[in-house]
C-alpha cells in the first residue's frame, strides 16, 4: 500500500533546510514561483523540526510566531469543548500549511497533534509578511490558502448540518483520496490514520454510526476495510454520492432572493451527533 514516506530527523534539534530540498515544494509555498523567486525564501529563518506520533506541534492558548508547513506525515487539529470532550477540526497532510487560525488573535486557537511520526518546517510570520512584499505570488498564495481555510469551515458548517450520515462518509473519503492523489500517491488506497472515534467527531457522527456506514460501504463493495487501511473499489460511485448532495445544495442556493426573503426564517437546530 502507498504510504506518504517519513524523512526522519533528530528530535533534538531543529534543522536547517532550504525549499528547494523539500519533497513537497511543489505544493508548499514555494508552488508556481520561478527558481529567483524561490531563492527569497531562503532568507526566512525556517526550522524543520521531528515530531514523534502523538507529540503537539502547538498548542492551543499559546503565542502564534509560526506557521507550519507539514514536510511530511499527518497532523490533526482538535479543539476541547466546555464539556471537555475533544473535536477534531482537521485532517492535514504533507505541504499544507496549519496555523493560520491565530492570525488574527495572536494565539493559536487548536491544539495540532502528529498522527505518525512527521516532520515540520517552522516559518516564522513576521519574517514571511516581510518575504511576501517582494513576491506578490507568494502573497496571493497565502490569500488563496486562507481563503480555502475560510471557504473550508464554512462548507463543514453548512453541508455537514444538512448530509446524511452517508454523504459526509463519503465526502470524507473522497477528499483523502483526491488529496493522495495529488500528491502522487494511489487516490483509492486510504490508510485511515484518525480512529473511528476521530472520524466521527470530525464528521459530527457517534462513533457506532460510522463503523455502521463503512460496514455497510463494505458490503455494497464500494470500499474493502482492514483495520485502518481503506481500498476504495468504486471511487465513481462515492464520488456520484457526494456530487447529488451538491446539486441538490446548488439548485437550492440559485433560489430567487425575494422568495427567501418572503419566507419565514427557520429555526436551525443544533448539530446533533446522529
Amino acid at each position: 500500500m502507498n504510504t506518504v514516506h517519513l524523512v526522519h530527523e533528530s528530535p533534538v534539534s531543529p534543522l536547517r533546510h532550504t525549499c528547494a530540498d523539500c519533497a513537497s515544494h511543489d505544493w508548499c509555498l514555494p508552488a508556481g514561483l520561478g527558481a529567483k523567486q524561490a531563492k527569497l525564501l531562503d532568507h526566512l529563518n525556517v526550522h524543520t523540526r521531528f515530531v514523534g506520533r502523538g507529540g503537539s506541534i502547538y498548542r492551543s492558548g499559546t503565542a502564534f510566531h509560526s506557521l507550519y508547513a507539514i514536510r511530511s506525515g499527518f497532523v490533526k487539529s482538535t479543539m476541547t469543548l466546555d464539556d471537555g470532550r475533544e473535536r477534531v477540526t482537521g485532517l492535514h497532510m504533507s505541504g499544507e500549511l496549519i496555523g493560520m487560525d491565530a492570525i488574527n488573535t495572536g494565539q493559536y486557537m487548536c491544539d495540532a497533534v502528529a498522527l505518525e511520526d512527521s516532520s515540520v518546517c517552522a516559518i516564522p510570520f513576521g519574517e514571511l509578511e516581510c518575504v511576501t512584499r517582494d513576491i506578490p505570488v507568494l502573497q496571493r498564495y497565502l490569500h488563496r490558502t486562507m481563503s480555502r481555510e475560510i471557504a473550508h469551515d464554512y462548507g463543514v458548517m453548512l453541508l455537514l448540518g444538512s448530509m446524511r450520515a452517508e454523504e459526509r462518509v463519503a465526502v470524507f473519503l473522497v477528499s483523502l483520496s483526491k488529496r493522495y492523489a495529488a500528491r502522487g500517491y494511489s487516490a483509492t488506497r486510504i490508510n485511515l490514520l484518525l480512529k473511528r472515534e476521530e472520524i466521527g467527531s470530525y464528521l459530527g457522527l457517534k462513533l457506532e454510526t460510522v463503523s455502521r456506514v463503512l460496514s455497510r460501504f463494505q458490503e455494497n463493495q464500494l470500499i474493502t476495510v482492514q483495520h485502518k487501511d481503506v481500498e476504495i473499489k468504486d471511487l465513481d460511485r462515492l464520488n456520484r454520492m457526494v456530487g447529488n448532495h451538491h446539486n441538490v445544495h446548488q439548485r437550492a442556493s440559485r433560489q430567487p432572493l425575494r422568495a427567501t426573503l418572503a419566507a419565514p426564517a427557520p429555526v436551525q437546530p443544533a448539530m446533533q451527533y446522529t
